[in-house]
């Protein structure tokens, strides 16, 4: 199968995902976001953790978040740049920061959340979906994998489905991206 690679900043830690073309990213403007990437907002994607090799020396951070679960965030130990988590709200997959990959310069942002904190200098595409705060699952899937993006692999849009049906359904909303296991965790 074909693959995508990325890695962080130091080239220490590289990793490899089983995909045959560069999936669709979606960019969070929560406040949570904008601190952990120093920047206006943070680009995403969603893969199946199984896709995912990583080499190299990953330092492990995991912390609870406000609802309860567990974010398992994972950087390189050496230029301490973020790559991936995960959170115990979504077994089995990995978001992973989008400007990690190689071709990080081909990718398209074909969603926007929190973007009642989006800066003010930023002007968004027509066209994109957008929600103030965080999406529903369903619709940023459904966001992720429309046509006029490049779909998901399969295996990525069956496991976010999952995801979707039992893990964010009866959650009330909360007040940022984090809290319902969209962005960072």
């Amino acid at each position: 199968m074909p693959e995508i690679q990325g890695g962080c900043r130091c080239g220490a830690v590289r990793y490899k995902a089983a995909l045959d073309a560069l999936p669709p990213t979606y960019a969070c403007h929560c406040l949570d976001c904008q601190i952990w990437s120093g920047s206006a907002f943070s680009q995403q994607i969603f893969l199946p953790e199984a896709a995912l090799a990583v080499t190299g020396p990953v330092v492990v951070y995991e912390f609870t978040t406000p609802s309860g679960r567990t974010s398992t965030q994972r950087v390189c130990g050496v230029c301490h740049s973020r790559i991936y988590n995960s959170n115990s709200a979504r077994p089995k997959v990995a978001i992973v920061r989008a400007s990690t990959l190689d071709r990080s310069n081909e990718l398209r942002v074909v969603a926007h959340i929190w973007v009642k904190r989006k800066q003010h200098w930023l002007t968004l595409p027509d066209g994109v979906p957008t929600w103030p705060e965080s999406a529903p699952a369903t619709e940023l899937l459904r966001a992720l994998t429309q046509p006029r993006a490049r779909r998901l692999p399969r295996a990525v849009a069956h496991a976010a489905a999952r995801t979707a049906s039992h893990s964010f359904r009866r959650r009330p909303l909360q007040t940022n991206c984090c809290r319902l296991g969209l962005a960072r965790e």
